[in-house]
């Protein structure tokens, strides 16, 4: 099993707009990778280590899929349509981690 993390970094001046990230943005990836996508969890950033800190990402959002191959099967066709919705919720460059889960 492999997981893919897009994570949204917390940066001073940049907008995130998680109405339309939920209801729009995942959503839209969810039906474009169908069932090779076993599970999408999105997670909002409350704050950091210390009481009162910012949280390092604002939002995250991991996919699991059963392996690299299959996620580069789904996403590839969809890609420019997945990644062409980014301007319409942020303007913070998603970082892109590609994981084995272990546990």
């Amino acid at each position: 099993m492999i997981k893919v993390s897009v994570l949204y970094e917390n940066t001073e001046g940049k907008k995130f707009d998680m109405a339309y990230y939920g209801s729009k943005h995942i959503p839209m990836v969810k039906q474009k990778l169908g069932a090779a996508c076993k599970q999408l969890d999105v997670d909002q950033g409350l704050g950091g280590a210390q009481p009162g800190s910012k949280p390092a990402f604002v939002a995250m959002a991991h996919l699991h899929f059963d392996s690299v191959d299959a996620f580069q099967t789904a996403f590839g066709p969809h890609a420019d349509t997945i990644m062409g919705d980014i301007p319409n919720y942020t303007d913070i460059q998603p970082i892109i981690q590609i994981s084995e889960v272990k546990a």
